[in-house]
């Protein structure tokens, strides 16, 4: 099982770029987050729906 809620290290790994390249698209409003008391987690599909979002296409739902 994947893990729902990531770190922005995690999420930075995923993606191939800094921590700081996260942190500066989720201040820009580029990649959803949540807050979980002082944490800030990143949903996986917020993940899928930015790269999604780069290629031009629309984020389709596997059902």
């Amino acid at each position: 099982m994947h893990t729902l809620l990531l770190t922005t290290t995690e999420a930075a790994d995923l993606l191939g770029v800094s921590r700081a390249t996260v942190y500066e698209l989720l201040n820009a409003g580029q990649l959803e987050s949540v807050r979980i008391g002082r944490s800030r987690r990143i949903p996986r599909a917020a993940l899928v729906a930015y790269v999604d979002r780069l290629c031009g296409r629309a984020h389709e739902d596997a059902a």
